[in-house]
C-alpha cells in the first residue's frame, strides 16, 4: 500500500498530533510537546516535517524568537480525514490493516493510561462498551450529527490545571446487508 493519508493519519505519533491540532488549535512545535510528553523532540520535528509535506498541517504563522524562527501549525481543511479518494481504492486487505492500525493506537493510548500510577478507572471514568442499534440510513445520519454536535462543543477546550485529556473513540460497523447474510449462508449449506 502507498502512503496515502490514512497511513499518514493513523501512524500513532502523527495521530496524537492531529489531535492537539483539532478544533482550530494553532499550536507552535514547543506547544505541541508540551502536550505530548513522552514524544522526543527529534520525533516531534520528524513528524511534524511529515504531516506538513503531506498538507494535513500548515504554517500558519511565522514568529522570530531569539534569532531563529518559530512555526505556529494548525490543521489543514480536512487535514484529519482520510480522503474518499483513499478509501474506494483500497481493498479490504488495506481496510483490515488500517483499521488494526487505528485499534492498535487504541491499546497504546490505554496502555499509557495503565501506565501511570495510581489510575483509577471508576474515578477517571474509564468506558469501553459496545450497543447494538437498529437504525434506518435516516436515523443513523441523524444519530452521527447529534453526535458531532455534542462532541464539537468541546473540541476547542484547551488543556488546564482541571481539564485532562480524554480520548473518546468511535467505531462503526455495520451489520451485512440482509441479502447477502442470506447468500453467505446458503454457500454454506451449498459447501456441506
Amino acid at each position: 500500500m502507498s502512503k496515502s493519508s490514512a497511513d499518514l493519519i493513523l501512524h500513532p505519533i502523527r495521530m496524537r498530533i492531529i489531535q492537539a491540532l483539532v478544533g482550530g488549535a494553532r499550536r507552535t512545535r514547543q506547544q505541541i510537546s508540551d502536550i505530548l510528553t513522552d514524544v522526543p523532540q527529534a520525533t516531534m520535528y520528524r513528524h511534524l516535517n511529515m504531516l506538513h509535506k503531506a498538507n494535513l498541517i500548515e504554517v500558519v504563522e511565522r514568529k522570530p524568537i531569539r534569532g531563529t524562527i518559530e512555526k505556529v501549525y494548525a490543521l489543514a481543511k480536512h487535514g484529519a480525514d482520510i480522503s474518499q479518494h483513499d478509501l474506494k481504492t483500497m481493498n479490504s486487505t488495506d481496510h483490515m490493516e488500517l483499521f488494526m492500525k487505528f485499534v492498535g493506537h487504541l491499546i497504546g493510548e490505554y496502555g499509557r493510561y495503565l501506565g501511570q500510577d495510581g489510575y483509577d478507572l471508576v474515578k477517571d471514568g474509564v468506558s469501553f462498551r459496545e450497543i447494538e442499534l437498529y437504525l434506518s440510513d435516516e436515523e443513523y445520519m441523524q444519530l452521527l450529527q447529534d453526535m458531532r454536535a455534542l462532541l464539537t462543543k468541546h473540541v476547542g477546550n484547551e488543556p488546564s490545571g482541571e481539564r485532562r485529556r480524554r480520548a473518546i473513540a468511535t467505531i462503526v460497523i455495520p451489520g451485512a446487508k440482509p441479502d447477502q447474510h442470506r447468500a453467505d449462508l446458503q454457500e454454506e449449506m451449498d459447501e456441506e
